[in-house]
């Protein structure tokens, strides 16, 4: 699965919210203030068709865009792509780490350990 630049996660996060698909106004309107021109929107949305992100619909003339890779399915490609190039592939190094710097308290720590405990009772 390819990167996406900053401006192209901005879009995808907007699609993701619109399971139906959305159209080339309906994403202008759910950006962000100040919002980019709509030809930039229409040309990055062309490069996300083309990295095979999102897919065209073309009902009425307009197109209509649909995410074919998940929020969920990206994200977890990303955190393991962070997690190999910057922690040796270790999540344990990354949930030291995020610890160390305070952006995880010991209380998430332990809700995570028992979240995984449970998992593991589950299997």
């Amino acid at each position: 699965m390819k990167k996406l630049t900053q401006a192209e996660e901005q879009i995808m996060q907007v699609i993701w919210t619109l399971p139906e698909g959305g159209f080339l106004k309906d994403i202008i309107e759910l950006l962000p203030e100040p919002k980019p021109h709509s030809n930039t929107i229409a040309t990055l949305l062309k490069i996300l068709v083309e990295k095979d992100f999102v897919s065209i619909q073309n009902p009425n003339r307009n197109n209509l865009y649909m995410a074919k890779v998940s929020k969920q399915e990206y994200s977890g490609q990303r955190i393991a792509g962070l997690t190999e190039s910057f922690f040796g592939g270790s999540y344990a190094n990354v949930v030291s780490f995020l610890v160390d710097k305070k952006q995880m308290s010991i209380e998430d720590l332990e809700l995570l350990l028992n979240q995984l405990k449970s998992k593991g009772d589950d299997q």
